[in-house]
């Protein structure tokens, strides 16, 4: 582990010493799980962003398609077996 230094108001150092009490655990504990807990909430899209990618979606799925499916079946195949070979020789279209 890495020491590290912050300089935190004593409201928070109060509280984050009654919690680790509270829970018996060290006052590092603590700090750890809650910056965890802080990341996986940030990481989650809000209630606006979750709308605007379904309406996104919702969108695309109504736009008609720039190519015929025979012709984006046969990009795959060729990236496919262009994977399996180690990598692309040319520029696709």
């Amino acid at each position: 582990m890495t020491k590290v230094t912050y300089t935190l108001d004593d409201g928070t150092v109060d509280l984050l010493r009654r919690t680790a009490a509270q829970q018996r655990k060290a006052q590092s504990l603590v700090v750890r799980e809650a910056i965890a807990e802080y990341a996986a909430r940030v990481e989650r899209l809000s209630e606006s962003e979750r709308s605007r990618m379904l309406q996104v979606l919702a969108k695309v799925r109504t736009t008609a398609p720039s190519r015929p499916a025979a012709e984006v079946d046969e990009e795959l195949r060729t990236l496919r077996a262009a994977r399996r070979q180690g990598g692309r020789r040319t520029k696709t279209p």
